[in-house]
């Protein structure tokens, strides 16, 4: 490690923002399999597009046939699997982008990971909650049904808990609120903190 020397960008933060008309912000969704993260983050990756903003979602399976394909379901590679995203939003945000991540992320201590690597003010956190039961009936993948015969080790709230996020910036409620009734929640508080002052003012008079 003492061999490398990363440089410094003559372009600066301030810089990127003015050429993007945007604040750099990671969006982290987090929730059980089948919770509705995905559904939620493409809507969302969908409005922000379409309103002007520089979106990109990063999504647990996507990245785990790419970047993340040689790391299992342990508790170790689960970790490592944050971490390498963690690092790629990271260069996404000082690239200016508005970063969207949908992840099961069960551990407190490694969405704390992802914050503190990203930077607790580029880091906004969303639980989207939705009870066992409701996420089992949704079950289209037919995993929780192959969890509990055994045939998917490691399966979070099976075989491998899920730490419910302790002070979210904000929770919405899956198994009770619509698709529509938890995106505008969302969507009420992204859009102010990924606007400019002078674009969510414009936006507040629209």
């Amino acid at each position: 490690m003492k061999y490398l020397f990363p440089f410094q960008s003559k372009i600066c933060t301030r810089q990127r923002k003015e050429m993007m008309q945007q604040e750099p912000r990671l969006v982290w969704l987090t929730g059980l399999s089948g919770s509705g993260k995905t559904t939620l983050a493409l809507r969302l990756e969908h409005y922000l597009f379409h309103r002007g903003f520089k979106v990109f979602l990063l999504d647990g399976d996507n990245v785990r046939h790419g970047l993340n394909q040689d790391l299992g379901f342990t508790a170790a590679d689960r970790k490592e699997n944050l971490r390498r995203v963690a690092e790629v939003a990271k260069l996404m945000l000082e690239a200016g982008m508005v970063v969207l991540c949908a992840f099961i992320s069960p551990y407190e201590e490694e969405r704390e990971l992802v914050k503190q690597i990203v930077g607790p003010e580029r880091f906004t956190q969303i639980y989207v909650n939705a009870s066992l039961e409701v996420c089992e009936q949704r079950d289209v993948k037919g995993l929780y049904q192959k969890a509990r015969q055994g045939i998917i080790p490691n399966f979070t709230g099976i075989s491998a808990p899920y730490e419910a996020p302790l002070a979210p910036d904000l929770e919405v409620f899956t198994g009770e609120e619509s698709v529509e009734e938890s995106l505008l929640r969302i969507i009420d508080v992204v859009e102010p903190l990924v606007s400019l002052p002078e674009k969510a003012s414009a936006l507040l008079n629209n």
